[in-house]
């Protein structure tokens, strides 16, 4: 039995193994993800089309980065409802605050698990743009 989908979910990584396991993950949550396979692709994305309940972006893309991409999302109104969380492998404290200061508002270190995403996503969706360290 079809179930209605929860919602759309950018996701914006240059790993294809990345965006078929977030896909997997959201997919069995009922969301609809919607893959890019770089910053470029996902910018051309959001320009044509705001309709995502969250957007999940890798830190390090070619051509756009995920923070780049948060940067454009914080000057069009139309995007700005849309929280935010960046997926790296950096740790650094110093990155973290860069994550938090461009203006995403959750951030999960790689490698993660099914559930941290699952209550990730959760957090951000219920949290109305509350920053969120997603990495328990």
């Amino acid at each position: 039995m079809f179930q209605e989908s929860r919602g759309r979910v950018l996701i914006a990584d240059d790993d294809p193994v990345v965006r078929k396991v977030l896909t997997s993950i959201l997919n069995h949550e009922q969301y609809e993800a919607v893959q890019a396979r770089d910053g470029r692709e996902a910018f051309r994305l959001l320009k044509s089309d705001a309709n995502f309940k969250v957007a999940l972006f890798d830190l390090k893309m070619p051509g756009l980065t995920g923070l780049d991409l948060v940067g454009h999302m914080k000057t069009e109104k139309r995007l700005q409802r849309i929280p935010v969380m960046i997926i790296t492998a950096e740790t650094e404290m110093k990155v973290v605050s860069e994550i938090f200061r461009a203006g995403a508002v959750a951030y999960l270190p790689k490698p993660f698990s099914r559930d941290q995403i699952t209550r990730a996503i959760r957090m951000l969706l219920h949290t109305s743009h509350k920053r969120v360290l997603a990495a328990a």
